[in-house]
């Protein structure tokens, strides 16, 4: 058996089964094998109920003091019961479970195992799972893993699928040197995926994770250093050099240039002149003044008789990219066109051919621009807006519409320099750290839930004086297994809280494309005051009026992402604040917290991220990452990026070729 081969190969996996695994990206044995668990359980022994605390994830060994109680809650039924050991008594809770009130009978002592929450002034177990001292006893100490599933599939299903493919796939010799195996303390490859998905202990699973992490930044480091030798090659066609319209661009600007701003265009001019094609990454914290890097560059190629394109991640952002960019360009005689997804046929049709025609400069639009239907006259120039939503392939699909064009990747992502150089090895660094000097540093706090209402009153005090707020939360609904606030509740919540006149409407990833544009527009027109939204404005437009963020179980996200969330406000001329709100009382959550008040520097913070994650912090799920490789992280991992990519670069010519070669077959 082959990896490419179709799951339906295995045993057991017939037409209806393949289609469950269909739905999660699951076609082939490969695939199979490279679904791996998103975090691990890890029985420990019962714990007194006495000791146990807020957030934990913990077992007792407890005897129910009276019959379970089944109530109706809304449309849920909720069982609940009082169990008790020598230390003392808890509550616990079970939704849309019934039938455990035939289960817990009064005096039966099982092992409940649960996450502890607060609920009002008292600790309960939710959800517990019931397991006799036996059955227990078996699981002590185990690592169970745990899948991500779909309807129609269970964790049992998936590894007894995945075993069967370990027992009979036929993996061939390991691509990698023994003396690079050697000196990286590796195991086999088919070891590591047997003991990823099947691990002995922490310890075994550890190594195998290592191995699997370390492939994956090998395979893309020689893929990258692949881009580069190839891109070396591709020669300037265009030599462009500065002109009058550049220069009365730059002194008509409203504001003084920073350092970073003015070295970063004097090395874009320097490469859209020189010898080879620009591959270059600008890599600013949020609000440093990237786009006015690409607007130069776009201009500078309409001037010189060229066209130029730049793709944001969303509509709405590519909206205010196209407005901005009429108004600065109008005067310069450049012509500036959007094309976007949610245009209608007509409106693409006229787009297209206005592309083709060298009737339109620069164009700016979303994934509409790699469309086949999309064929520019003389494109010499790509920008990429938020670089980490799009991958290689994606931006080389952009850059292969014209030939050997300029490319300008934009980040807003805080990924320290040593980092960045691996990770974008094709590219060029240029990195901006200054802010502009008008913008005011933003304030911030770090609270408790019971500062909620003095939050809201400094809310409605702040849209009284004319500015905007946007609070986000971890969820779009209500769960029965996750205590943390959602978007739907706590929306109808907060326009109660506030004054009438105030206008509050919800934002969350589940509403069509349509909605969520409009939603966000009406935001930035000013006619929403207070926006509640999951992290979808993470990449959003700018909205100078809004200057206030807060953010609910703040502990929930990276911080990382909580820097690119609080980069919403801080934009415009007025003091701009960012309110942390702490639902755990977990002392890790609010050291995590106290580096996000105390700091505005995403770089500092990416850093403080990478010691507080570290290495070794990776009994779990890998956050969702920047860059989206299958199980490595790249602020978790760093060590072994670094590894992977000293590896790649030790390698001899003839090691090299023979690696590429055997790297498709391997994978």
């Amino acid at each position: 058996m082959q990896q490419g081969d179709f799951v339906e190969c295995l045993k057991g996996i017939g037409e209806k089964t393949a289609k469950t695994f269909a739905k999660l990206g699951i076609f082939t044995v490969r695939d199979l094998l490279h679904h791996y668990p998103r975090d691990y359980e890890l029985f420990s022994p019962p714990v007194p109920i006495a000791a146990l605390k807020e957030g934990n994830l913990a077992a007792i060994e407890a005897g129910i003091t009276a019959y379970a109680e089944v109530k109706r809650v809304g449309e849920r039924v909720v069982v609940s019961c009082n169990v008790r050991d020598a230390s003392g008594w808890i509550h616990l809770t079970w939704f849309n479970q019934s039938y455990l009130k035939n289960v817990l009978k009064r005096g039966i002592h099982y092992i409940f195992r649960g996450r502890v929450v607060r609920r009002g002034n008292t600790l309960v177990m939710d959800q517990p799972k019931l397991y006799k001292k036996e059955e227990y006893k078996r699981l002590l100490c185990v690592l169970q893993p745990i899948y991500s599933l779909t309807a129609g599939l269970t964790n049992h299903t998936l590894q007894k699928a995945i075993d069967q493919a370990l027992c009979m796939v036929e993996f061939p010799e390991d691509y990698l040197p023994k003396r690079m195996v050697r000196e990286n303390r590796l195991i086999a490859r088919k070891a590591a995926l047997r003991e990823i998905h099947f691990p002995k202990a922490k310890d075994t699973m550890l190594e195998a994770r290592r191995r699997i992490v370390f492939d994956e930044f090998f395979v893309f480091a020689v893929r990258m250093r692949q881009l580069k030798e190839n891109r070396r090659q591709e020669k300037n066609h265009f030599h462009f050099c500065q002109t009058n319209g550049c220069e009365a661009f730059l002194e008509n600007l409203p504001y003084q240039l920073t350092s970073g701003q003015e070295k970063a265009i004097e090395e874009i001019r320097r490469d859209m002149a020189g010898e080879y094609v620009m591959n270059r990454l600008i890599q600013g914290d949020v609000g440093s003044g990237k786009t006015i890097l690409a607007e130069y560059a776009l201009l500078l190629a309409a001037t010189n008789g060229a066209q130029g394109c730049i793709m944001a991640p969303t509509e709405v952002l590519a909206r205010q990219h196209y407005e901005v960019m009429k108004r600065a360009f109008a005067p310069l005689g450049v012509r500036v066109l959007l094309l976007v997804g949610s245009m209608t046929a007509k409106q693409k049709k006229d787009a297209y051919a206005q592309i083709a025609a060298h009737e339109a400069d620069v164009i700016v639009g979303t994934h509409a621009l790699i469309q086949e239907k999309v064929s520019y006259h003389k494109l010499a120039l790509v920008v990429t807006d938020e670089q980490h939503r799009f991958g290689v392939r994606q931006r080389d699909s952009l850059a292969g519409k014209g030939e050997d064009v300029h490319v300008l990747v934009m980040s807003a992502t805080p990924i320290p320099r040593t980092l960045a150089i691996v990770l974008y090895g094709d590219l060029d660094v240029s990195v901006i750290k200054e802010l502009p000097a008008e913008r005011l540093p933003i304030k911030n706090c770090v609270v408790d839930t019971s500062y909620r209402p003095t939050a809201f009153h400094f809310i409605a005090k702040q849209v009284a004086q004319g500015r905007q707020a946007y609070v986000i939360c971890p969820m779009v609904q209500e769960s029965e297994e996750i205590e943390a606030e959602n978007v739907l509740d706590y929306t109808e919540r907060l326009q109660k809280e506030l004054p009438e006149n105030i206008v509050v409407r919800a934002l969350h990833g589940k509403m069509k494309a349509a909605e969520k544009n409009d939603r966000m527009e009406r935001f930035a027109s000013g006619e929403i005051q207070v926006l509640v939204s999951t992290t979808v404005i993470e990449v959003g437009v700018n909205v100078p009026n809004a200057s206030v963020m807060m953010i609910e179980d703040a502990e929930r996200f990276g911080l990382a992402q909580l820097h690119q969330l609080r980069g919403r406000v801080g934009r415009g001329a007025h003091q701009s604040y960012c309110i942390f709100v702490n639902g755990s009382q977990d002392e890790k959550s609010r050291e995590r917290l106290e580096i996000m008040k105390n700091s505005n520097d995403g770089f500092y913070i990416a850093g403080e991220d990478l010691k507080l994650r570290g290495p070794g912090d990776v009994f779990g799920v890998r956050q969702s990452g920047e860059l989206q490789f299958e199980l490595a992280d790249i602020y978790r991992d760093a060590e072994i990026l670094a590894a992977a990519d000293t590896a790649v670069g030790s390698l001899s010519l003839e090691e090299y070729e023979q690696i590429c070669a055997k790297i498709e077959k391997f994978f």
